[in-house]
């Protein structure tokens, strides 16, 4: 007997991230990488950071820092979360929040109050490959949410049921999605609402790159939109908003959020208390400080430069890529979605990459619940300067007009 036979059946559904192994060729010499969707360390504030752990470490204020706290979160920074929500249109009160150790946590959380084996999660085709990561640990069955196409509700209530389970939420990011970059217009984001409505299930509103617009009109979450119909009542609605200071302060911290109706918030709570008692108190405290300080005008610069960079990578693209190859062209965010031509496979394409042009990118297959979508790959403008994503794109130009 070996020890691996005593694990559970979830197991098998957990495997390794792509992007996560992906991580580990940065350092190899003259590696260009466009594969992980994270910030620019650059453009970190950590002289704030520096300054606010100093604060909070003062004889006066190191026992709260370090010690235990309450799993809700510390209540000034639950304080700026309800403030900084009132400004997208959500009203809350800090108890509708809940702080989490990333958005990531949030996602594992929402599939554990959601999911029973068998039940089915409507996601996008393709999806963050870190919701499906979370979710795949409660052995759901996915669908895909089909946006604009005027699919029947009762059709994937009849398609869960005949799967044996019910049909539990719908998940998606619809600002700047990773992996695609789209953006769902107000009339989309209706449309989620209402399914959700006639089908009785939550809505999973990943909002992790909200604050990077670079381009167009801001329009509002899904869960101020989902409040305004039901007369301002948060506790009335399904949605569930999910944020991060991940890709706008800093990613380390590993500080996230829930927006949600009460009875939503008072169990995951429970969980949070079962699963860590809560996320580090001196990394809420010092992220307090820096948000309540400097979060809009840090944003304003993360918009400057990584819109630069979007298009530096947009131009960079319209001049290399050959016929065949279509891309995204995201509004906000940290990602293009490329479209090889049919029957290319992107994963076949990243080993030839590596070894003749030693670039890196991330093969969309791994983005789609059913293991389809060979012929993409997703590309990450944020971590890179206008000349190196010139020089990228041309060897990834040059790299699939060899394999075609």
């Amino acid at each position: 007997m070996t020890i691996s036979a005593q694990f559970a059946k979830r197991i098998s559904g957990m495997k390794a991230s792509e992007i996560r192994e992906l991580l580990k060729l940065l350092d190899q010499p003259g590696m260009l990488s466009f594969a992980g969707g994270i910030p620019d360390p650059a453009l970190f504030p950590a002289e704030a950071f520096a300054d606010a752990c100093q604060a909070a470490l003062t004889p006066e204020r190191q026992a709260q820092s370090l010690q235990y706290s309450v799993s809700e979160g510390y209540l000034p920074l639950r304080e700026w979360i309800a403030t900084h929500m009132a400004r997208l249109g959500v009203t809350c009160t800090p108890d509708n929040v809940l702080i989490t150790s990333g958005s990531q946590q949030a996602l594992d959380y929402l599939g554990k109050l959601f999911l029973n084996p068998g039940d089915t999660a409507l996601v996008g085709w393709p999806t963050y490959l870190g919701a499906l990561a979370a979710f795949n640990a409660y052995e759901p069955r996915y669908d895909r949410l089909r946006i604009g196409e005027n699919q029947p509700p009762e059709s994937y209530a009849a398609a869960a049921e005949a799967a044996g389970g019910r049909v539990k939420f719908a998940y998606l990011s619809p600002d700047f999605a990773n992996p695609t970059g789209v953006t769902l217009t107000r009339a989309e984001r209706m449309q989620v609402l209402e399914m959700a409505e006639a089908l009785d299930i939550a809505v999973l509103e990943d909002a992790a790159y909200q604050p990077l617009r670079y381009e167009g009109e801001d329009i509002p979450p899904m869960l101020a939109l989902e409040q305004a119909q039901k007369g301002g009542d948060l506790d009335a609605c399904r949605t569930l908003y999910c944020g991060t200071f991940s890709k706008s302060l800093s990613p380390g911290l590993r500080v996230g959020w829930v927006v949600a109706a009460k009875p939503v918030i008072q169990q995951l709570v429970l969980m949070k208390q079962a699963s860590d008692l809560h996320s580090a108190t001196l990394n809420q405290i010092a992220t307090h400080q820096v948000a309540a300080q400097m979060f809009d005008a840090h944003i304003a610069n993360l918009r400057a430069v990584y819109g630069r960079r979007r298009d530096a990578m947009l131009a960079a693209l319209e001049a290399h890529m050959p016929d065949g190859v279509s891309w995204t062209r995201p509004e906000g965010g940290m990602f293009v979605w490329l479209t090889l031509p049919e029957g290319m496979n992107g994963a076949a394409l990243l080993q030839q990459a590596l070894e003749q042009e030693k670039l890196a990118f991330v093969p969309g297959q791994a983005f789609f619940a059913d293991g389809s979508g060979a012929n993409s790959l997703r590309l990450s403008f944020s971590t890179s300067g206008e000349a190196v994503i010139a020089e990228g794109m041309a060897r990834l130009a040059r790299v699939i007009k060899s394999a075609c």
